[in-house]
């Protein structure tokens, strides 16, 4: 699902996902003193707010991506990472007094057993948090790209059917995963680019589902697609937000 490297992670999603950082962290009550666990910890942009918030020492992460656990040890030495899905969670019960998982959920095999494995990993009254881009409303940073995909071919499947979404699901998964006090808001988060060909630089990176797809089609379609594209973004400069269901819940 992520080949590609780090860098280019961070700049495909990263500058969008690193501004939902301190609402997470303030979503889930993170504060001095606790211990904390970044599921689903992509290249550190929740991390950084957690250590910022507590320390490296305090901080765990895990992700299934190889290159990103390589990038978060990089980057932060001190904190614990290991490379591992959310449905295996490779921590001992009640470790953490915080659990959150960043645009993670709809990445999940299985979101109720992730957030279950997270419930497992946070003591008891501690919080579970995640949020994932609302995708089923259109409202998603990738939005505009997947509208200009359906007009190539309306047949092609995009993001808004992965988990949580859409409103309401986030909040069923983790009421099935056992946690109690579920309460949904919303994040969000934007970025301004000065140029149509900024903003497409992002997709020709070839990162997430948009890569996946990239490596389905022609060169010639492609290249189609950007003219649809080009048609459909607003005049530069223009600012393209995302907003993400957010979800916080007692273990």
């Amino acid at each position: 699902m992520f080949a590609g490297s780090a860098s280019d992670y961070d700049e495909f999603m990263g500058r969008f996902s690193v501004q939902l950082g301190p609402q997470m962290a303030a979503l889930a009550e993170v504060e001095s003193g606790q211990r904390a666990l970044d599921v689903g910890c992509g290249t550190g942009a929740l991390t950084a707010e957690l250590v910022s918030r507590l320390g490296a020492e305090s901080v765990s992460a895990i992700d299934p991506t190889e290159q990103f656990v390589a990038a978060i040890l990089d980057r932060y030495p001190r904190v614990t990472v290991r490379q591992a899905v959310a449905e295996e969670i490779p921590f001992d019960d009640d470790a953490f007094d915080a659990s959150l998982a960043q645009l993670a959920v709809h990445f999940m095999t299985d979101p109720v057993a992730g957030l279950s494995e997270m419930r497992r990993v946070t003591r008891a009254g501690g919080v579970v948090a995640a949020c994932v881009w609302d995708y089923g409303n259109g409202r998603g940073p990738l939005s505009m790209f997947w509208d200009a995909v359906r007009r190539l071919d309306p047949d092609v499947p995009d993001e808004s059917d992965r988990p949580g979404t859409r409103q309401g699901q986030l909040v069923d998964y983790f009421t099935s995963a056992g946690l109690g006090d579920v309460v949904e808001s919303t994040v969000s988060a934007s970025r301004e680019f000065t140029s149509f060909d900024e903003w497409w630089r992002l997709f020709e990176l070839g990162v997430g589902p948009v890569g996946a797809y990239k490596a389905t089609i022609e060169a010639d379609r492609w290249a189609l697609l950007r003219d649809i594209a080009s048609e459909m973004v607003p005049a530069a400069p223009f600012t393209v937000a995302g907003w993400a269901w957010s979800v916080r819940g007692i273990a």
